[in-house]
């Protein structure tokens, strides 16, 4: 376990997992909502790998963490004004949205039907990893149907040795998973509650959520 509380004192820890996202392998990074286990957005085995740790099938694709607004274009197409709104308004920070992937990309995240979901996470470790790394998929880095890991020693007690790298950085500030966006339809739809609530999403743009339903 590796110590990146501090941007004075973490440049070997991120080195080692900067090395070891490269080969293919995978890492535990604190974010600003619940620590992730993530793998090279780019590398396929390197994406299995992570979905055989936390016990899920290809059915559940895992998010793409990103270290910049602008990569947003790169990696989504048909991205509507009313997510530049959120993303301008909540990035970075715990909105995930669901965009339509680019046509062009080299990757296999599971089956996504053509969408990927993204978030600029608000955490100084996580984005300076980002920035070296480019794009990550990242989950939570739990278990499937275990607890979100609020800290690194929770996620090496539920992945153990399938993970080659913890990054820790004290307990989650946040605690609680990012807010899910889904914008591939014709209006933006609230897929899970999490670190923003309906009102404070739909003071910047119109949605639907739970109470909308039927």
């Amino acid at each position: 376990m590796h110590d990146v509380s501090d941007p004075n004192t973490w440049g070997a820890a991120l080195d080692e997992a900067v090395n070891v996202v490269g080969r293919g392998g995978l890492v535990v990074l604190p974010t600003d909502t619940v620590y992730g286990i993530g793998a090279d957005a780019f590398s396929p085995p390197a994406v299995a790998a992570l979905l055989a740790a936390k016990g899920r099938g290809r059915q559940m694709p895992p998010p793409v963490l990103v270290p910049d607004v602008r990569t947003l274009d790169g990696l989504a197409t048909q991205v509507p004004v009313s997510v530049r709104e959120l993303v301008a308004a909540f990035w970075p920070g715990g909105l995930t949205v669901i965009c339509h992937a680019q046509p062009s990309l080299a990757w296999d995240l599971g089956e996504t039907r053509g969408t990927v979901a993204l978030r600029m996470p608000d955490h100084p470790a996580a984005l300076a990893l980002l920035r070296r790394t480019g794009p990550m998929a990242v989950s939570s880095a739990n278990r499937t149907g275990g607890p979100a890991a609020l800290s690194a020693r929770d996620a090496v007690d539920q992945l153990g040795d399938a993970v080659a790298v913890y990054l820790d950085a004290g307990t989650a500030p946040g605690g609680v998973a990012s807010t899910i966006v889904d914008a591939t339809g014709g209006t933006l739809r609230l897929v899970r509650a999490g670190a923003i609530d309906l009102a404070t999403l739909r003071a910047v743009a119109p949605m639907e959520g739970e109470d909308d339903a039927g």
